[in-house]
C-alpha cells in the first residue's frame, strides 16, 4: 500500500534553492547531503506541515521542468503569507473551473509549485 509520495525538485544552485524555499515554504530542511554541505551537488529534504519536498542540484533529471501540486487549508492566507514574504507570486489566487482555488510560485529555475484548495460546495477529488 501506498503511503506517501514525495516530489524531487532538480535546480541549478542548491544555496538559491534554500534561500528561496525556506523564504516561500518556511520550511524546515533537514541536512543536505553531497559531497560537501555547502557546495553542488547535494540533495536537500525539507518538510512543511505535512508536506514533504526534496530539491536536488546532482545532474540527474531537467532542472525547471517540475511541476508540485500541494494541497492547503486556506489558500487565501498562503497567498497574504507570500505576499507578506516578498515572494514572487504572478498573480492572486483563481477559482478554477474543475473545483479548486489555487495560486503557484516558480523558484528561480523556472519549476512551479501550485497550491490548491478545494472550493467548498464542488466535488472535488484529490487523485
Amino acid at each position: 500500500m501506498l503511503q506517501a509520495a514525495i516530489p524531487v525538485v532538480h535546480v541549478s544552485d542548491s544555496v538559491a534553492a534554500e534561500e528561496f524555499y525556506l523564504k516561500a515554504w518556511d520550511s524546515s530542511f533537514w541536512p543536505r547531503g553531497g559531497h560537501e554541505a555547502t557546495k553542488d551537488p547535494c540533495y536537500m529534504a525539507m518538510v512543511r506541515d505535512e508536506a514533504y519536498l526534496h530539491v536536488t542540484s546532482f545532474k540527474d533529471g531537467a532542472i525547471g521542468a517540475s511541476i508540485v501540486y500541494a494541497f492547503v487549508d486556506d489558500i487565501d492566507a498562503l497567498y497574504t503569507e507570500f505576499v507578506a514574504k516578498g515572494v514572487p507570486v504572478p498573480r492572486p489566487p483563481i477559482d478554477q473551473t474543475w473545483g479548486t482555488r489555487e495560486v503557484s510560485v516558480r523558484d528561480f529555475d523556472g519549476n512551479k509549485i501550485l497550491f490548491g484548495q478545494g472550493i467548498p460546495g464542488q466535488n472535488l477529488s484529490q487523485t
